[in-house]
């Protein structure tokens, strides 16, 4: 009786340690997809702060010049697609530079292992590879989205503020307010101070508004007719 007793026990406890390590490998691979969702999450949060602060800013500078709101919204409307598109072909060529990169690099070790007769690598394992691979298409529409939809929220913002002084100061609240929710979701997404971390993303876009305003209404002061 013995003999099957230690037999169970040694089986149950075999039981218990590969439940043990592949739970543990399911955790290991639940933290490394989030990791790769959060490091997309925050790539789009800086690009809406991006698009935020880039059209707010030219906003704030035509609005240092000019009271017509037309000219405000098209200057903003032509930021946000402008930006867009040079978020989305920049991210598209360097995330194309980067896959031609990592493809090398699967030749060379491949031929290694040709050279040195030790090409063990299964068809399967080789397609994982390709499909790891970064797709410069979807970068860039992520881009010009993210961008996007940062760069319309001082637009919606303003679009029906007539007034000139109040379409303004309209264009640095909906900015701000903005600016501290990206602050806040990036620095959740990337595990720091949610206090220091939106101070840093407000003051940031704050300051780049006002030497807007302020370097755009010396030029026009200054004798350049607009």
């Amino acid at each position: 009786m013995a003999a099957p007793r230690a037999l169970e026990q040694t089986s149950s406890h075999n039981l218990e340690m590969t439940i043990h390590v592949n739970d543990t490998a399911e955790k290991i691979g639940d933290e490394f997809d989030y990791s790769q969702r959060a490091q997309w999450l925050r790539a789009a949060v800086l690009g809406a702060n991006d698009g935020l602060v880039s059209v707010a800013s030219l906003m704030m500078g035509v609005g240092a010049v000019k009271t017509d709101i037309k000219a405000m919204l098209l200057a903003g409307f032509a930021g946000l697609v402008a930006g867009a598109g040079s978020m989305a072909i920049g991210e598209f060529v360097s995330v194309c530079t980067q896959r031609d990169i990592e493809i090398a690099q699967m030749k060379r070790d491949q031929q290694k292992k040709i050279t040195s007769n030790e090409n063990h690598e299964e068809p399967d394992e080789n397609i994982q590879r390709e499909e790891a691979l970064p797709n410069p298409a979807q970068a860039a529409i992520a881009s010009a989205l993210a961008f996007s939809v940062g760069a319309v929220v001082p637009l919606l913002g303003s679009a029906f503020v007539r007034d000139h002084k109040v379409r303004l100061a309209v264009v640095a609240a909906v900015a701000s307010i903005a600016l501290v929710v990206f602050g806040v979701l990036g620095a959740l997404l990337g595990k720091t101070p949610i206090v220091k971390s939106s101070a840093r993303v407000l003051v940031g876009g704050w300051m780049a508004m006002a030497i807007t305003f302020g370097l755009t209404k010396l030029i026009g002061t200054g004798g350049l007719q607009m």
